[in-house]
């Protein structure tokens, strides 16, 4: 099917040579991409900051995501306007990896899953992003943007909290019994702050909201630490040390340097070591790394695909965020996949190929090293409102109301547990119980669907003038395994007293196994008592499976005929009948 080869294709670099190669690639689309690849840059550049600190690490390292991740994933695979770098939504995932095992194993657990995310390409899973409901996506993005929320609530009013527990439930005691010291002056810039990304857009001006909103609560911070305020920025919150062993504040402005992960830091501050004991612990969360990686960056992919019309190559596309993620824990990055949020704006801002997403990431690079100083200035507070806002938008909360109005019953039990799941116990639990809850109802809404209906007296069925004993039965819809015992139950129950009936499955598109098993216990049955069974009109796929599992007529209990009419025909003549009473 070529409209799905998308899906299935594996192509090394497909985006980059789609857009690039196997296309005119010329002066006015390289310079659109580089004005794409300026705007969605300087977009990045605090996001990228604040998702860091909100994933429990200095903010350099969300630069160094940006620019490293950003860079490989862009060149080598296979959405033509994916933006990737840190994201929101793994979050929840990194911070608690990050408070246990410190930066390296954070960076450890990162590149174990982008070895992941390349076997997920090799075996050519993309395809199974088609599998997983809107009611799941919705349900465990919106309790991840409610984790990170509430992770904000410290910064945004100023509160002296250290280290935040685990648990959600815990969160939310320790921040209420701190919320009677909230910081006054914190508080403001952070309302101020939001206030901005709200009105802003009112404007309608090119410029993204958050970038003056940023750069007025930086503006106001500063004012009032000039006044004697104490409110915390990057500079007072973050240092890092110079190669002649003196300290600097807030980042430092040169480039990531190459190091092996295992020999980062660890939550003690010695570096973590490799072992496999080590390597067994991250494992659960490299496996969660992978999966969410996967699904945000085929989503977004599929949402650049509805705005542009363009085709992304779902496995390729893991491959490149598997590759940007093994390559970038070695220069100190952590985590990334696409975002949606600013893949978009680089569509929007006109991007032509993968070049703007390497733009992106050199403009990053340059305000690392040549802004720096400038950064450290960024309060806390604004960064927080910054993620709250991040967290709103993430949520889908319209998306997610409408589901709630309108959806069934099924669907909204599964948005609940995905949401609940993934804010109290764990992202991969939510989705994982999400799934299969979501496969369960289906094949309970699926399995109820299927029925079987005494069509003896129907007009057709009278003017044929069966002969006396016989009835005619109709099932409609897959005779799989949930379905398939009720069914054929309820037809020994209707053919109890008769001496024999047609079978009419032209409605009946699936035979699975249990289906077979349980026709096969019918036949056995119909043999049993003496009572004879004509199937008539099997599809192709139940005539296949028939035929695979070598079911066979049984002289004077089974016959199959390929239409209706033909089985009754059969039935009203005296040859047949004699021919098949003698067997």
């Amino acid at each position: 099917m070529p409209h799905r080869a998308h899906l299935f294709s594996l192509r090394m670099a497909h985006a980059f040579r789609e857009a690039c190669i196997d296309e005119p690639y010329r002066g006015r689309r390289f310079l659109r991409d580089v004005m794409a690849g300026l705007t969605v840059g300087i977009i990045a550049i605090p996001l990228a900051m604040a998702l860091a600190i909100a994933s429990g690490v200095a903010p350099q390292y969300g630069l160094y995501t940006a620019i490293i991740a950003g860079f490989v994933i862009a060149l080598t695979g296979g959405s033509r306007f994916s933006i990737s770098g840190p994201t929101a939504a793994f979050v929840v995932i990194l911070y608690p990896i990050a408070q246990s095992y410190g930066l390296g194993g954070l960076l450890l657990a990162t590149l174990m899953s982008g070895v992941l995310l390349i076997l997920m390409a090799l075996m050519r899973l993309g395809r199974f992003i088609e599998y997983i409901p809107e009611s799941v996506t919705l349900g465990f993005t919106g309790g991840i943007a409610v984790v990170i929320a509430t992770l904000q609530i410290r910064d945004f009013l100023g509160l002296q909290v250290s280290d935040m527990p685990e648990h959600y439930w815990d969160k939310l005691a320790l921040l209420a019994g701190a919320l009677p010291e909230f910081d006054g002056m914190s508080a403001l810039v952070a309302g101020v702050t939001l206030a901005c990304m709200l009105l802003w857009p009112r404007l309608k001006t090119p410029v993204p909201p958050h970038l003056p909103a940023v750069v007025i609560g930086s503006l106001l911070a500063l004012w009032l630490n000039a006044q004697g305020a104490a409110i915390d920025t990057i500079g007072s919150r973050f240092s890092y040390l110079l190669p002649d062993g003196t300290e600097g504040a807030g980042i430092p402005p040169f480039l990531p340097e190459f190091a092996w992960p295992w020999q980062q830091a660890g939550a003690s501050g010695e570096p973590v070591g490799l072992s496999w004991s080590l390597v067994r612990d991250l494992l659960p969360a490299a496996f969660a790394i992978a999966m969410l990686g996967a699904i945000e960056s085929l989503l977004c992919a599929v949402v650049l695909d509805g705005m542009t019309g363009k085709r992304h190559s779902a496995n390729s596309e893991l491959m490149g965020q598997g590759l940007g993620n093994i390559i970038t824990p070695f220069f100190g990055g952590i985590t990334a996949t696409a975002a949606i949020a600013r893949s978009a704006a680089n569509y929007r801002a006109g991007a032509e190929s993968p070049v703007s997403a390497m733009v992106h990431s050199l403009v990053v690079l340059l305000a690392l090293v040549s802004l720096a100083g400038l950064l450290a200035y960024l309060p806390m507070p604004a960064m927080a409102a910054l993620l709250v806002m991040v967290a709103w938008n993430m949520s889908e909360a319209p998306k997610s109301l409408h589901l709630l109005k309108t959806a069934p019953r099924s669907d909204i039990l599964v948005f609940l547990t995905c949401f609940s799941l993934t804010v109290l116990l764990d992202m991969v639990i939510a989705i994982t119980t999400g799934v299969l809850l979501a496969a369960v109802l289906f094949m309970r809404e699926m399995a109820q669907m299927t029925r079987v209906t005494d069509i003896t007296q129907s007009k057709r069925i009278a003017e044929s003038r069966l002969p006396d004993g016989w009835q005619v039965f109709k099932i409609n819809g897959p005779l799989f395994f949930a379905a398939a015992d009720r069914i054929f139950g309820e037809l020994a129950v209707l053919a109890r007293n008769a001496r024999g009936f047609i079978l009419y499955m032209d409605g009946v598109t699936i035979l699975d196994a249990g289906g077979l098993s349980a026709l096969n216990k019918l036949i056995a049955t119909c043999e049993r008592d003496g009572t004879q069974i004509v199937i008539a009109d099997l599809q192709f796929q139940p005539l296949r499976t028939l035929a695979r599992a070598g079911v066979a007529p049984i002289a004077g209990v089974s016959r199959y005929t390929s239409s209706l009419d033909e089985a009754l025909r059969l039935i009203s003549c005296p040859a047949s009948e004699t021919d098949r009473a003698s067997g």
